[in-house]
């Protein structure tokens, strides 16, 4: 449970250093689109964690800075509430959830919360390579980076 705490703690540290980012660089509208898209896929998984219905909740929209800045803060304070009662259950539990388009799943709660972790960073990389298309410095975002 250690190494996903540390995960966690990067997911959220790269989240707020790619919207620090966003916030001070001429933007468009497709990083915007993906880094909502990042949160709000936590947002869903965060539902599925609690044994909560996610399908009303969106994987892609079109939202702005100031709703990227409002789900930061919010998907922190989840997580971090999250992983603390996890502290105290089985983290090799199945959860049973449907995805997006209505196929069940069960997952551990370990795969799942691996999932979160790498679908941002991937995500993340693929804001940074349009950030340096742009003409702009693309924000480092490494584990290694974050552990120094």
């Amino acid at each position: 449970m250690q190494t996903i705490q540390k995960m966690y703690e990067h997911l959220h540290w790269a989240n707020q250093r790619i919207l620090e980012t966003l916030q001070n660089i001429d933007v468009e509208s497709q990083q915007v689109r993906l880094f909502s898209h990042i949160l709000n896929a936590e947002r869903v998984w965060i539902a599925r964690l609690r044994e909560k219905d996610s399908s009303h909740l969106p994987i892609w929209s079109d939202g702005d800075l100031q709703e990227c800045t409002k789900l930061v803060k919010q998907n922190e304070e989840d997580f971090r509430n999250l992983l603390t009662e996890l502290e105290k259950i089985d983290i090799d539990k199945l959860v049973s959830y449907s995805n997006s388009k209505g196929i069940a799943f069960k997952t551990s709660i370990r795969d799942i919360l691996v999932h979160v972790a790498l679908h941002g960073q991937y995500h993340r990389g693929q804001i940074n390579s349009r950030i340096r298309a742009n003409g702009f410095e693309p924000v480092g975002l490494d584990y290694i980076i974050f552990a120094r």
